[in-house]
């Protein structure tokens, strides 16, 4: 959960845990989310997100898979013929098998 203070309005938000860092906001852990005091007069606002865990689709990571692998059919097709060592030819790519598909 991120805290952020309003101090001209004397309220306290208390919503979703940030993307991006700001002045006057504290990421909290939810023990510590749910014991939240404030001064006395203060108003708090607490917006609840779903406790779902999102992430990327299957769409997503096919599209992500997808421009990968053409951008390593383009590398492979840029790139210089070399010879192996037993004299063979054989393209480079670089950096191979460093992506794979994890279950959910």
């Amino acid at each position: 959960m991120t805290l952020t203070y309003i101090y001209a309005d004397s309220t306290a938000v208390l919503g979703p845990l940030a993307t991006f860092s700001e002045p006057h906001s504290y990421d909290l852990c939810e023990t510590h989310g749910k014991r939240l005091t404030v001064p006395n007069g203060w108003n708090v606002i607490k917006e609840e997100s779903s406790q779902d865990p999102t992430g990327p689709s299957d769409d997503d990571l096919m599209a992500i898979a997808d421009a990968v692998r053409e951008v390593a059919m383009v590398q492979s097709s840029n790139s210089e013929e070399i010879l192996d060592s037993s004299g063979n030819s054989a393209n480079q790519l670089g950096r191979r098998g460093h992506l794979r598909a994890v279950p959910s």
